[in-house]
């Protein structure tokens, strides 16, 4: 295998055309988590980002990251809402005390999963 590098002329410094190869996850749009899980990577844990990136790992881990935290989430929830007794027969008499409890619990899940999932 064989690599053939091309440069560019720019000014007076030729710059090689690299580019990274098409990932089969690049196309998935990145939720909430992935792009936190990114930004948490490229701001704090530099060289693990670049070993990534350069690797062409990095969009199969964000991908697999978004993934893994929305199934985490809708568990969560659902196991937190029942724990609380928070059911349908609340929202329909009650849907103050029903949104108030559910806000409760999605601001905790939410916590849970970034500490576990994102920022480590």
């Amino acid at each position: 295998m064989s690599y053939e590098i091309t440069y560019t002329k720019i000014n007076d410094y030729y710059i090689p055309n690299l580019v990274l190869p098409k990932s089969k996850y690049s196309d998935y749009k990145l939720g909430k988590y992935g792009r936190m899980r990114a930004r948490y990577l490229k701001e704090h844990k530099k060289a693990e980002y670049t070993i990534l990136l350069i690797d062409g790992k990095l969009d199969e881990h964000l991908y697999n990251t978004d993934i893994e935290c929305k199934k985490r989430f809708d568990l969560l929830m659902k196991q937190f809402a029942e724990k609380e007794n928070i059911t349908e027969e609340l929202k329909a008499t009650n849907q103050l005390e029903w949104v108030q409890k559910m806000n409760c619990i999605k601001n905790s899940v939410e916590e849970i999963i970034s500490n576990e999932l994102i920022f480590v």
